[in-house]
């Protein structure tokens, strides 16, 4: 863990990890699907390897959409399914 970025993106997964490990011991189950994670998992690893080849912008970019998509999908900005 040499640059900011190791640092940011594990912080985030962390994150991930989480709340993927809360959301599994719930009695009553999630709405939340393993491969919703998949994509902010990804995010990570590629921001971090575009963090330490020098492509900081790139890296910038990718962490934000990675943080965007996952506050869409599992934080407060969540859709939840119409109840019938």
């Amino acid at each position: 863990m040499e640059t900011a970025y190791d640092w940011i993106t594990v912080f985030i997964f962390a994150g991930l990890v989480t709340k993927f490990l809360s959301e599994s011991v719930k009695p009553e189950g999630s709405d939340d699907s393993i491969w919703q994670y998949l994509p902010p998992a990804i995010g990570c690893g590629l921001a971090n390897w575009l963090g330490n080849d020098g492509w900081d912008l790139a890296a910038i970019f990718v962490i934000a959409l990675t943080l965007g998509y996952a506050l869409y999908v599992f934080g407060p900005f969540r859709r939840s399914p119409p109840k019938h």
